[in-house]
């Protein structure tokens, strides 16, 4: 979340031009079109190739002296070999685009060998000299692919095999079946699919031919179909596996002493010691940023942890490191005073993304008729039998926080923890002592009232958690009710925070981020354009799947200062992208592993327990007004 009220700067901090970013300065590259064009020629190759391999009419040459007087193997091996090349420069042109080195060492080897059997077999002078081009242009701009490789797992050499799996079985096919005319007999489409099948691991099949060259063809373009994924995913699986993104002892322990020195700054910046995400220093140590890195998109949160004046030196390494991996670097949720540093330093554009409900404990109070409504639902829910307790969760003992964190793990409702921005993925760790947790109990000798339900045996009825936000304030975490209790039970957690708040030294309270907050607000006001009113109705559409107008009316209630939260990126052309990769950050799109084949987490919401040093790297949550 951000400072309760951040300067809005002034001509000095203005954006540089373009010329004078970190973003250009750290970037070797002279002509930034040229992996993009490079990899579309690729990709057109590679599908010259298969068509060349798989359909028959497409090999027609006005010129077939030359292949008039070579034997029919060198032939057939010649097309088998253009299907593999077709095949792989398919694959590898994604990498080529992302200005992957290993994939430019690859595709320079590719494209000599592809023109030449074009030229042998086909005699497509055209498809040849293309290639050739291709690869001259590729030496001579050879520095601009520049990019490591990205981390990958055993999970992900999976996926690749399903994929060029697939991908084979799906060209094999083609193959199989374009021969109609030299076909024994009607095979069905079983006999074909098991045909393609034996084929790919390099056994005959139950589909016959009258030509042995047709055959040949067939059986050869199916067993390197099978070679190909074969290699792929042999390559993959060899390489050494590189961890995914996870914070380290020393890195956690120069982080939190950031927070103690400047933690006030911002209310995202406790949200830097999840345990899935990286983090990068300024060249003095004075400044942090943690990050994960989600299909390709370089993933930051909030403001830069630390002193302001070192901000520049994080954001440069940040820049640098995406660099490395051609990954694209974006903030989520950063302040305007972060935003501003951002598009000064790196070059970046900024977009308003919402607000967070920022509550000053001192100015709360139920009183007044602007606060009827919550005051009228407090104590309705009090009156069912709903008490609540706030503390310190170095207060609870570790019967009291193993009961809260298997209490929130089982109203859940989903199997994922959902979260990123705003959520730390762990309850009851010895060194997160400072959070506050809100707990609502339900008295056992008192009706279960209007709702008609009643909560579990336990009088556990709902859990709110706040991380530090510096030395006076505090950050909503996690929000969880159990399904059978009253509803009004959030209302009457964050009020009894918020009255509790002064004894305990807080005096800032942040609640939930609500999205385009400005447009909702806007837009229902009278002499709203069209073009506001149809986005305002746009979004609203849209909360009947995402807590979008529910959150901000939900805040609202509580009469919150609105503090703005920005969205950090390059190009207006990777906002799609960008969008993928927070969605999946916050586990909305999950891509990744089975559930039945992940690691053991060291610790999560499920297994919170005082004598645990340092939770599991997951577990996240998106808070909602009446979400269990």
């Amino acid at each position: 979340m951000n400072n309760p009220a951040p300067p809005r700067p002034g001509p000095a901090t203005s954006r540089r031009p373009a010329a004078h970013t970190l973003r250009d300065l750290a970037t070797p590259a002279s002509r930034p079109r040229v992996p993009t064009l490079a990899a579309y020629a690729c990709l057109l190759i590679g599908l010259i190739d298969l068509a060349a391999a798989v359909f028959p009419g497409f090999r027609h040459s006005r010129v077939r002296l030359l292949a008039g007087q070579l034997p029919g193997g060198t032939t057939t091996v010649t097309a088998v070999g253009s299907l593999m090349v077709g095949v792989l420069l398919v694959l590898l042109a994604h990498a080529l685009r992302r200005r992957k080195r290993r994939a430019w060492r690859a595709v320079v080897v590719l494209l000599p060998v592809g023109g030449l059997l074009h030229l042998l077999r086909w005699h497509t002078t055209a498809t040849g000299a293309v290639s050739f081009a291709l690869l001259l242009v590729m030496l001579l701009y050879r520095r601009e692919f520049y990019a490591l490789s990205d981390p990958r797992t055993r999970w992900r050499t999976l996926l690749s095999f399903i994929a060029v799996g697939g991908v084979s079985l799906v060209l094999g096919l083609l193959i199989t079946n374009v021969h109609p005319d030299y076909e024994a007999g009607s095979p069905s489409l079983e006999e074909r699919l098991r045909h393609t099948a034996y084929g790919l691991v390099g056994v005959e099949g139950p589909v016959r031919y009258t030509s042995d060259r047709v055959a040949d063809l067939v059986g050869y373009s199916l067993g390197a179909l099978g070679l190909v994924t074969l290699l792929t995913t042999s390559y993959l699986f060899l390489r050494p596996e590189k961890p995914l993104a996870e914070l380290s002892a020393d890195d956690e322990a120069r982080v939190r002493e950031l927070l103690e020195r400047h933690g006030a700054r911002d209310s995202l910046g406790y949200f830097a010691l999840r345990r899935d995400k990286s983090v990068l220093f300024s060249p003095t140590g004075k400044a942090a940023i943690a990050y994960r890195v989600e299909s390709g998109v370089m993933l930051a949160s909030g403001d830069p942890i630390g002193d302001v004046e070192a901000w520049p030196g994080a954001i440069k390494a940040f820049m640098d490191e995406a660099r490395r991996h051609a990954w694209v670097p974006a903030v989520i949720g950063c302040g305007e005073t972060g935003g501003e540093v951002w598009t000064r330093e790196a070059g970046l554009d900024a977009l308003e993304l919402g607000d967070e409900a920022v509550v000053h404990t001192a100015d709360f109070s139920l009183s007044g008729r602007v606060m009827r409504n919550v005051r009228q639902m407090v104590k309705r829910v009090e009156r069912n039998g709903y008490s609540c307790k706030v503390r310190r969760v170095r207060d609870l003992d570790d019967a009291e926080r193993a009961r809260i964190a298997a209490a929130a793990a089982r109203w859940r409702g989903t199997d994922i923890e959902r979260g990123f921005s705003t959520a730390l993925g762990r309850f009851g760790d010895v060194e997160d002592t400072g959070c506050v947790v809100v707990t609502a109990h339900h008295s056992p000798d008192v009706g279960s009232g209007e709702a008609g339900g009643k909560p579990e045996a336990d009088d556990l009825a709902a859990v709110l958690h706040f991380v530090p936000w510096g030395p006076e304030g505090i950050s909503l975490e996690l929000m969880r009710r159990d399904r059978a209790a009253d509803p009004g039970l959030n209302e009457l957690l964050i009020v009894a925070v918020l009255q509790a708040a002064p004894a305990l030294g807080i005096r800032r309270v942040s609640l939930n981020f609500a999205m385009f907050r400005s447009a909702l607000a806007r837009g229902e006001r009278l002499g709203a354009g069209p073009v506001l009113r149809a986005w305002r109705g746009l979004l609203v559409l849209l909360s009947r799947w995402f807590q979008i107008e529910s959150l901000y009316k939900f805040n609202a209630k509580f009469q919150p200062e609105w503090v703005p939260r920005f969205l950090v990126f390059p190009h207006t052309r990777d906002l799609p992208r960008i969008g993928l990769a927070a969605m999946r950050a916050e586990a909305f799109i999950t891509l990744g592993r089975p559930q039945w084949g992940r690691k053991p987490l060291r610790q999560g919401l499920a297994g919170a327990g005082a004598g645990t040093a340092r939770p599991a790297p997951r577990a996240e949550r998106v808070a909602g007004p009446d979400e269990p």
